[in-house]
C-alpha cells in the first residue's frame, strides 16, 4: 500500500463469503463482466453504424482520450495499431481543429457532462469529420453530435472506472472496419469476449489464490511499491492502465514504463540490483507506523509471441533481477491469430480484477 496507512486483510482473499459482505457494490462483479461489454459494444457498434465506415481509408485516425479510462484505453488501441498502420494515429485529448471529412475520430467517455468535450464533438462533426462516440446517451456530450454521430450507448452499468473493455471494444471494431488490423480481423470480437470470459472465470472469489492470478498478484503487490514495466510496446500500454487500475480502486501508486526506458531510471535500476529496496523482515508496522519506502516489486508485462526475458535482454542488453512475469500464452497460446490483442485484454482485466481485490483486502475501496 503506498500510504503504509491500510493495514491488509489476506485471509479476506481466502474467504468468498467475506469478500461478498465486504463488496456490498458489487465491484467484483462488474469486473467480471469484461466479456459482456465486449460483446455489448460491439452489437452497439454495429446499431450505430460503424459498419458503414468499411472500404472507408481516413487520411488519420484521432483518438480522443479523456479522463478515466479513455485516457489509457486509447493509447491501448493506437499501441495495437502499432507503426505498421497504413495510416496516421493521432493520440489527442481533445478533437484537433485540423480534422476534417477526411479523418475518423474515435471518443469514449463515461462523463455526459464533460463541456470541453461536448464543444469538441460538435465542432468536428461541423467540420464534417466522421465520429464515433461512446459515451452515454444522455447528457451534452451526446447531444453535441445527435443525429451526426456513430454513438456507441453503454448497455451493461459498470463503474466508470472499469468500462476499459467497453472503451477497448470500440476502439478495435473500428480500426477493424476500416482495414487497420488485417483483412481477417473479427469486428463481431468473439475470441476476446470469449478470452475475457475465461479470464474472469480463474479470478472469481471461490478460488484459491494459487488457481486465481488476479488474487495472486494481488497478493505479490501489497505492501510493495509494483514497478509494471511492458516488455513490448502493446503491454507497456497495458502497465499503464494497471497503474490507473490500482491508484484508483487500491490507492496504490505503481510506476509503469516499457521496460527499456524504465530501465535508464539508474535509481531503480540500482536499487533492483543490489536489493536495497528490500524491506526489513522484522519490520513490525504497528510499532512504526511511518516505515521506510516500501519494497519494491517489479512485474514484466508481455503480450508478444517470445519470452519476455530474451526478448527484454534483446533490448536492453542486460540480464534483470528476479521479476513477476505476466505473459499469458498458457491462456492464448502461441499462434494464435491477433494473439496480442487477446493478450493486451486478458492482462488488462486481471490487473482490473487484483486491484478490486487488494482494494477490498485494504479497505480502501468502501461499502455501497
Amino acid at each position: 500500500m503506498a500510504t503504509g496507512e491500510s493495514v491488509l486483510d489476506d485471509t479476506l482473499l481466502l474467504d468468498a463469503a467475506a469478500l461478498a459482505a465486504v463488496d456490498t457494490g458489487g465491484v467484483l462483479r462488474a469486473a467480471a463482466t469484461a466479456g459482456a461489454q465486449v460483446r455489448s459494444a460491439a452489437l452497439s457498434t454495429d446499431e450505430a453504424g460503424v459498419p458503414d465506415l468499411s472500404g472507408h481509408r481516413p487520411r488519420g485516425l484521432v483518438l480522443v482520450r479523456r479522463p478515466g479510462v479513455s485516457a489509457t484505453a486509447m493509447p491501448l488501441v493506437a499501441a495495437v495499431l502499432g507503426p505498421a498502420c497504413p495510416v496516421p494515429v493521432v493520440l489527442a485529448d481533445t478533437v484537433p481543429l485540423w480534422t476534417g471529412p477526411l479523418d475518423v475520430v474515435v471518443v469514449h467517455t463515461d462523463d455526459a457532462n464533460d463541456a470541453e468535450l461536448a464543444d469538441a464533438v460538435g465542432s468536428a462533426v461541423r467540420r464534417g469529420s466522421d465520429v464515433v462516440l461512446s459515451a452515454p446517451g444522455d447528457g451534452p456530450v451526446a447531444a453535441a453530435g445527435a443525429g451526426r454521430v456513430r454513438l456507441v450507448e453503454p448497455r451493461i452499468p459498470v463503474p466508470p472506472a472499469l468500462d476499459l473493455p467497453r472503451a477497448y471494444a470500440v476502439g478495435l471494431v473500428v480500426a477493424g472496419t476500416l482495414g487497420l488490423l488485417g483483412a481477417g480481423f473479427d469486428v463481431r470480437l468473439d475470441a476476446l469476449a470469449d478470452a475475457l470470459d475465461g479470464e474472469a472465470e480463474r479470478n472469481q472469489p471461490g478460488h484459491e489464490p494459487f488457481m486465481n492470478p488476479a488474487k495472486a498478484l494481488a497478493l505479490r503487490l501489497a505492501e510493495h511499491t509494483p514497478l509494471l514495466w511492458g516488455v513490448d510496446a502493446v503491454a507497456s500500454a497495458v502497465a499503464a492502465h494497471g497503474a490507473a487500475a490500482l491508484a484508483t480502486h487500491a490507492g496504490v501508486v505503481a510506476h509503469a514504463d516499457d521496460a527499456a526506458r524504465a530501465a535508464t531510471a539508474t535509481g531503480l535500476r540500482r536499487a533492483l540490483e543490489s536489493g536495497a529496496a528490500e524491506r526489513d523482515v522484522f519490520h513490525d508496522p504497528f510499532d512504526d507506523p511511518a516505515p521506510a519506502a516500501l519494497a519494491l516489486r517489479l512485474v514484466l508485462l508481455a503480450t508478444g509471441e517470445d519470452e519476455p526475458g530474451q526478448a527484454l535482454l534483446r533490448r536492453t542488453g542486460r540480464d534483470w533481477p528476479v521479476a513477476d512475469v505476466l505473459h499469458p500464452v498458457e491462456e492464448i497460446v502461441r499462434g494464435t491469430p491477433n494473439a496480442a490483442v487477446l493478450r493486451a485484454g486478458v492482462l488488462a482485466s486481471r490487473l482490473d480484477i487484483a486491484a478490486v481485490y487488494l482494494g477490498l483486502a485494504t479497505r480502501t475501496i468502501e461499502p455501497a
